[in-house]
């Protein structure tokens, strides 16, 4: 099948930064008493967008105003913790690089604000920024709604059908499946059987695993 575009879900995904949302949730939760375990946040939240976020955590009646301030508040926890290690997920760049080279658009689909998506591409310096860039302050459903997908798949003008999507986590998976997307697991937060699904066309630990299998040069771009 002709793929025109690669769009990339962010944390997890193009950062290495899922320990430090777990950590950034655990700091938050003990600051605001809530009594959950951080594996049940992550699952609750992960792939949603701040405003459902902080409606699974404080309950479906929460202000959207009051939300947005929570959320702000858990994400200036994790850029604080994260920024003196900042990384990759290993090889992104490259692979991004040789990606574009190939005539692919890019676009970055994921449920963090403009403040995240700001923090990760400022210290990522790629080389050739993102066709397009969507994030979950936009106005759009989070995952496993494929309003995310299917918006990046619109600014860049290529078919759902001819999108791949780059995910690390499960509602990102069933999301790229409902927009009619492919899938490529990167398996750095879930193991490959729970990023497993009829779309799923790659597993892999990261980029460098993907490089070495050729999965760009696989494609028909």
């Amino acid at each position: 099948m002709k793929t025109g575009a690669l769009i990339f879900d962010m944390d997890g995904t193009m950062i290495d930064s899922m320990r430090f949302h777990a950590k950034s949730w655990s700091e938050f939760t003990r600051r605001h008493g809530i009594a959950m375990d951080v594996d049940e946040v992550l699952r609750r939240t992960t792939g949603r967008n701040g405003v459902e976020c902080m409606r699974e955590l404080f309950g479906p009646s929460l202000p959207e105003d009051k939300a947005l301030v929570l959320a702000g508040e858990k994400e200036s926890i994790y850029r604080e913790l994260f920024a003196p290690v900042f990384a990759e997920v290993r090889g992104f760049r490259r692979f991004a690089r040789q990606a574009a080279d190939r005539g692919l658009k890019l676009a970055v689909g994921t449920a963090g604000d403009r403040h995240n998506i700001e923090f990760a591409m400022a210290r990522l310096s790629l080389e050739r920024l993102p066709d397009a860039v969507v994030g979950g302050d936009q106005g759009l459903p989070g995952k496993p709604d494929p309003a995310i997908f299917l918006e990046a798949a619109r600014r860049v003008g290529v078919p759902a059908a001819q999108c791949i999507v780059f995910e690390d986590a499960p509602l990102g998976i069933e999301a790229a499946g409902r927009a009619g997307m492919r899938a490529v697991a990167i398996c750095t937060t879930h193991s490959p059987a729970e990023l497993a699904g009829p779309h799923v066309v790659a597993q892999a630990r990261d980029y460098e695993e993907l490089m070495t299998k050729n999965f760009l040069e696989s494609l028909d771009a």
